[in-house]
């Protein structure tokens, strides 16, 4: 009988711990890494031509190895942030929503107000490298779906349509013009599509999604003359540049239209199987002769490599990989326990999307030149971490999704 009770204690304790672990989604989890491995190798093509010390070059030997080096230990970092954020109960993550939302907005102020900013706006602490405003989306959807899921319980009024509309508005469109006064077009705009995802699954009702959307075709004229030049000096340069390039009209492809230019040009030639991994300039490789930007080939425009060494069908790999990802999360969504986590998910996944449809969209001519890091796979420090924790975030909310609360039953009347 001793050593039948001996037996039964690790058993309770290792259970639950275990039960996560087995419980995972595991799909997500390759399809995860699976980008993040791709993105080591292309990493490690697109920054080959960039220049390094001599220390690290001796160490690494070429500058690309240096780089993919770097984004492996993001990736231990980002593994680190996936599992812990996982294996807790995401309830009790949503509390950081405030200080993190909070600080997000100083250190952007912070950094918007540094004499020397460079775009997008970075911002060095403790020696670590790292944008604001990626901190400002992973707290802003922390925060959106924890208040829409319990404002109401403080009061009924809270609950309303309108009441729902103006949370997301203050809360989306506060972080949305600071971004805009950093210069970082880009990365505001990511704000756009999680606010309507927002709108949708914090059940507003269509009629008021239909007013404000003849309201915002309405305002449109006044945010592109009037207000995008006040918050914004290159967003209307850029727009009016993207304008002109797919009408077909005249524009200087030595000054402003090169990047857009040579992008387009390296992806549109590459055909089915591309000019290969690495491949010289010897192989007739638009960016091994230097036209697209070689400095930014690594972050935001590492579609133009990717594009351009593996053809039309590493590109198709890599679309079919973030669909999946993207169709494993909706699948976590639709299981989620509560609202909270049903939104929380939804907009990982509007983050994921816009980022994706913006990176890959600026390399082909679909959209203007935002710079904006391809998730999981671009060479983008910190942003890999927030990625992954979010990932980790849709995790927790799969493993805890039959995690209901004990329903207090009174006594029948007798």
């Amino acid at each position: 009988m001793g050593g039948g009770r001996r037996m039964v204690a690790p058993q309770r304790v290792m259970t639950p711990f275990l039960r996560k672990i087995l419980g995972m989604n595991w799909v997500l989890i390759l399809v995860m890494y699976g980008l993040l491995i791709f993105g080591v190798f292309m990493i490690e093509s697109a920054a080959r031509h960039l220049p390094i010390n001599a220390d690290l070059k001796s160490q690494f030997g070429t500058a690309g190895a240096y780089y993919a080096w770097s984004q492996k230990n993001w990736i231990v970092v980002g593994s680190v942030a996936f599992f812990g954020a996982a294996l807790v109960d995401y309830r009790w993550i949503r509390w950081l929503g405030i200080p993190f939302y909070v600080l997000s907005l100083v250190l952007m102020i912070v950094g918007m107000n540094q004499p020397d900013a460079v775009q997008p706006v970075r911002l060095t602490v403790l020696g670590l490298t790292f944008q604001p405003a990626s901190l400002g989306i992973m707290s802003g959807i922390l925060l959106i779906s924890w208040l829409i899921q319990d404002l109401p319980k403080l009061h009924p009024w809270l609950g309303a349509p309108i009441a729902r509309v103006v949370t997301i508005a203050v809360l989306a469109g506060v972080p949305f013009l600071v971004v805009m006064k950093m210069g970082d077009m880009g990365s505001a705009l990511v704000w756009i599509p999680t606010s309507v995802v927002a709108l949708l699954i914090a059940g507003v009702p269509y009629r008021y999604l239909s007013l404000m959307a003849f309201i915002g075709v309405g305002l449109v004229p006044i945010l592109y003359f009037v207000v995008l030049p006040m918050v914004s000096k290159r967003g209307p340069a850029r727009i009016d540049l993207w304008l002109r390039m797919v009408q077909g009209r005249e524009v200087d492809v030595s000054n402003e239209g090169y990047s857009a230019h040579y992008a387009s040009i390296a992806v549109g030639k590459a055909g089915w199987k591309g000019v290969g991994w690495s491949a010289p300039a010897e192989r007739n490789s638009l960016f091994a002769k230097g036209y697209p930007s070689r400095y930014t080939a690594h972050n935001d425009y590492i579609f133009v490599v990717i594009g351009e060494e593996l053809g039309f069908r590493g590109s198709l790999l890599l679309l079919s990989a973030y669909a999946l990802l993207l169709v494993q999360c909706l699948f976590v969504a639709f299981y989620s326990r509560d609202m909270c986590g049903r939104l929380l998910v939804s907009l990982v996944i509007a983050i994921i999307f816009a980022h994706v449809f913006e990176s890959i969209g600026m390399c082909v001519l679909l959209l203007p030149i935002t710079g904006i890091p391809l998730p999981l796979v671009s060479y983008s420090g910190t942003f890999v971490v927030i990625c992954m924790f979010l990932l980790g975030l849709v995790q927790s909310v799969w493993i805890h999704r039959n995690q209901r609360p004990v329903l207090q039953l009174k006594p029948a009347a007798t």
